[in-house]
């Protein structure tokens, strides 16, 4: 089991892999942030492949064998566990041979073959919510985990924000208390929520300033947990720059957050 509900759950990383030096980057400052918040259990996320870009000129990362090396060299060399989007069910074994936690992207929410071979492994599955999807109906996208294996092992069911409109997205607060009901934690994606997706010109846009007020509104409003894309330097970051919180401010905003995650559990 990795989630500790005496810790706050932190998934963080890079949105894409890119490359062993930005790997090891974000990797050291994660280890750094883990020896001194010991309040916080830290996953290493990294996608080997951006499969769902606005365009077809849109950098897609290293690809599935350079990924798993780059994740399997963070797990081994910097002792995190280890995070990864799977897309199609042919990549559900090799990923789930190096990963402990097999991510379904919000897109992908509701398929089900992909959701039954993950479950299957016995890893731990991450759901995101798709952005056309009701926290409600998350029940039924961990029934689909629970009738295919994953009854006895971890779920995680994320929020990453709600299309509203064109190009915008909104959080739904009530959203944690609600997938909670499933029996399994709920996760506040605060990089994604303040995605504008499509509305950079061919790729998204994104409104970081605002990834620190979701985030504690998120954890006062009864989220387990926190994904956070960060990277040393966001603008040139090939995928998901606008929302990424740069990694040098990434330590003082979780501070942040522990302090507000910590008021709440005394208030409990």
């Amino acid at each position: 089991m990795i989630f500790d509900p005496s810790k706050l759950l932190l998934i963080a990383g890079p949105c894409s892999l890119e490359n062993e030096t930005i790997s090891r980057t974000v990797a050291a400052e994660l280890a750094r942030i883990r020896d001194s918040q010991p309040d916080l259990r830290i996953v290493f996320k990294g996608s080997f492949d951006k499969a769902n870009r606005t365009s077809l000129a849109g950098p897609r990362g290293p690809g599935i064998d350079e990924g798993l090396r780059l994740l399997a060299m963070v797990r081994r060399e910097y002792g995190f566990p280890v995070l990864t989007d799977i897309h199609e069910a042919a990549q559900v074994r090799p990923v789930a041979a190096v990963c402990d936690v097999l991510q379904i992207p919000a897109f992908l929410c509701r398929q089900t073959d992909l959701l039954m071979a993950a479950a299957a492994t016995g890893r731990i599955v991450n759901v995101k919510k798709g952005q056309f999807l009701s926290p409600q109906e998350m029940a039924h996208v961990v029934g689909k985990l629970r009738g295919s294996g994953a009854a006895e092992s971890e779920v995680w069911q994320t929020e990453r924000g709600t299309t509203f409109g064109y190009q915008n997205l909104v959080v739904d607060m009530r959203s944690f208390a609600i997938m909670k009901t499933n029996g399994f934690p709920a996760i506040f994606d605060a990089t994604h929520s303040v995605q504008l997706p499509g509305a950079a010109g061919g790729r998204s846009g994104g409104q970081r300033e605002f990834v620190p007020p979701l985030a504690c509104a998120a954890l006062a409003a009864g989220a387990d947990g926190l994904f956070i894309e960060t990277h040393p330097r966001p603008d040139e970051a090939i995928s998901d720059g606008p929302n990424m919180v740069p990694l040098e401010k990434l330590s003082a905003l979780l501070e942040k957050c522990v302090r507000v995650w910590k008021a709440v559990r005394r208030g409990e």
